[in-house]
């Protein structure tokens, strides 16, 4: 029985294509989280302190539900 070696070498320039690729989408996912995170900042800000007491919250854990450390 023969054996084939079937490695091949990228085609030139795909590795760095690829890694710009994920740069880039790295940027994107990035100012996604970020807006995410503002959105969800605003909707809590607006709701009074009786409304955060009963989700069990209070107006000092708004940032830190932004920032995802709670």
């Amino acid at each position: 029985m023969a054996a084939y070696d079937t490695t091949r070498t990228a085609p030139f320039g795909a590795i760095s294509t690829y890694r710009f690729i994920q740069f880039v989408s790295g940027i994107f996912g990035g100012l996604a989280a970020w807006n995410d995170a503002r959105v969800t900042r605003n909707a809590l800000a607006k709701l009074s302190d009786r409304e955060l007491d009963d989700i069990g919250l209070c107006r000092g854990d708004i940032d830190l539900i932004g920032a995802g450390r709670l």
